[in-house]
C-alpha cells in the first residue's frame, strides 16, 4: 500500500489495478489501522475517481460470498443511504412493485446505519428470514423474482475496516459504495445517492462495471430516492453512453407531496406503510413507490419510459402481484431457514 498512499499524497489519481490491491491488503487485515485511515482519509481528501471507486468495488465483489447460478438478467435498486430525510423504506417497497412488474430484483441492504429503518430492519419486522445460503437465494430468485440479500452475510470481510470507518467518523468512499457491491452479476440497476454533486461520477462506475442499463438519482431535497416534493435529478446509463435528465411530479403525472408526508418511523411503523402500499392505499406513500418502481422498471428496459413504467408499477400493486412476492419471500425464507423444502 505504501505506493498507492505516496501518490495519493502527492494528489494523484489511483488505477484500478492499484485501488483493488490497496483494498485487498485492506481486506487481509494487514494493514495498520493508521494506513487504513490514511487511505480512506487522502481518497476523500483528493476526491475518489470512477476507476478508483469501481476498483475497490471489484475488490469487494471477489472477497463476497459468491451467488452465481441465477438464470435471466437481475437488476438491484438499492441507495447509498446518507440523506437523513427519515422517509419510509421506499426502495424496498418498490422493489416488491418492480418484482410483481416481472422482474427479477437482487435487493441488497443492510440494519439502518444513518436511517431509523434499514431494510434488513423492515423485513425482519415483516417476518422476512436473513438468513439464506447462497443456494436458497438463487433459489428464491428463481421462484420468486425477488430475495434479499443481508450485507453483512455476503460480504464477511467488510468487518475489517468498520473500526477505522468509525473512528474516522467522516464520510468516505465507502459511503458511496454499498449499492454497487451486489455479490451478483446484475445488468440494471436504479441506484440512488444522497450526493448530487456525484451523479455522473457513479453514472461513469456503473459503466466500468458493465451494466447494460442504469439509472442513478437524486431526488428533490437531495434525498437517496425519487421523491414528489420537486425536480429529481437522474443520470441515465444506456448504449455505453451518460445523459442527464430532470423529473419532476407533473412531468411523470403523479401528485406533488412535501418530504414530511412521506416520513417513515421506527420498523414496525415502516412494516404498517409497506403492507398499506402492498395493499393498495392510495396516498403520498404509494405514489411514492409508484415513482420509484416507474424509474426502476425503466431502467431495466421493460418500459420504453418512465410513465410506462409508473404504468406498470400500478398494475404491480392493483393486481397483488407485488403483495403475493413478499408474502411468498415470507413463507419460503422461513420454510428455507428450518430447512424445509
Amino acid at each position: 500500500m505504501k505506493l498507492q498512499l505516496q501518490k495519493l499524497m502527492a494528489g494523484e489519481n489511483l488505477s484500478i489495478e492499484e485501488m483493488k490491491e490497496a483494498a485487498e491488503f485492506l481486506f487481509t487485515g494487514e494493514a495498520s489501522d493508521s494506513e487504513a485511515g490514511a487511505l480512506l482519509g487522502l481518497l476523500a481528501l483528493k476526491g475518489e475517481t470512477a476507476d478508483e471507486i469501481a476498483g475497490l468495488v471489484q475488490a469487494i465483489r471477489e472477497k463476497s460470498v459468491p451467488i452465481k447460478s441465477v438464470r435471466g438478467s437481475v437488476m438491484d435498486n438499492c441507495g447509498t443511504g446518507g440523506d437523513g430525510s427519515k422517509s419510509f423504506n421506499i426502495s424496498t417497497a418498490s422493489a416488491f412493485v418492480i418484482a410483481g412488474a416481472g422482474i427479477k430484483i437482487a435487493k441488497h441492504g443492510n440494519r439502518s446505519v444513518s436511517s431509523q429503518t434499514g431494510s434488513a430492519d423492515v423485513l425482519e419486522q415483516l417476518g422476512v428470514s436473513l438468513e439464506c445460503t447462497p443456494e436458497q437465494t438463487e433459489e428464491l430468485l428463481e421462484e420468486n423474482n425477488i430475495a434479499f440479500l443481508f450485507a453483512p452475510y455476503v460480504h464477511p470481510g467488510m468487518k475489517q475496516v468498520m473500526k477505522v470507518r468509525k473512528d474516522l467518523r467522516v464520510p468516505t468512499i465507502f459511503n458511496l459504495i454499498g449499492p454497487l457491491t451486489n455479490p451478483i452479476e446484475l445488468d440494471t440497476q436504479l441506484m440512488g445517492i444522497y450526493r448530487r454533486d456525484k451523479l455522473q461520477l457513479m453514472g461513469s462506475v456503473l459503466q466500468r462495471l458493465g451494466r447494460k442499463r442504469a439509472v442513478v438519482v437524486n431526488g428533490a431535497g437531495h434525498m437517496d430516492e425519487l421523491s414528489l416534493a420537486g425536480e429529481n435529478h437522474l443520470v441515465i446509463l444506456d448504449e455505453g453512453g451518460l445523459h442527464s435528465v430532470t423529473l419532476t411530479p407533473e412531468e411523470a403525472g403523479l401528485p406533488t407531496y412535501s418530504l414530511e408526508e412521506i416520513a417513515g418511523g421506527d420498523a414496525e411503523r415502516n412494516a404498517r406503510i409497506m403492507m398499506s402500499i402492498l395493499n393498495g392505499d392510495n396516498g403520498p406513500f404509494r405514489d411514492t413507490v409508484l415513482l420509484n418502481a416507474g424509474v426502476g422498471i425503466f431502467a431495466n428496459g421493460k418500459a420504453d419510459t418512465i410513465q410506462e413504467g409508473i404504468q406498470y408499477a400500478k398494475e404491480s400493486i392493483d393486481s397483488g402481484a407485488a403483495l403475493s412476492k413478499l408474502e411468498f419471500l415470507i413463507k419460503k425464507s422461513n420454510r428455507l431457514e428450518r430447512g424445509v423444502v
